[in-house]
């Protein structure tokens, strides 16, 4: 049980700092809008997947979760 808690302090923690450096604005400008994220929009209906960012997200956490299993 004490390894769960661990896990889910680091975790929460990295949470937060995502969390900070998205709210003082860092990657405003490209977080979203990277080659690969589809958007459609046509008269009131608009679509939006941003499918690129969601794979880099899912690598670098990935990496990171990785690391911390050694």
């Amino acid at each position: 049980m004490n390894e769960i808690g661990k896990i889910l302090i680091i975790i929460g923690l990295l949470i937060a700092a995502l969390g900070a450096l998205l709210w003082l604005g860092f990657g405003k400008s490209w977080l979203g809008r990277l080659p690969g994220d589809i958007h459609y929009s046509k008269g009131d209906f608009h679509f939006y997947f941003p499918m690129a960012t969601c794979l880099i997200l899912s690598i670098l956490l990935t990496l990171i979760l990785w690391l911390l299993r050694k």
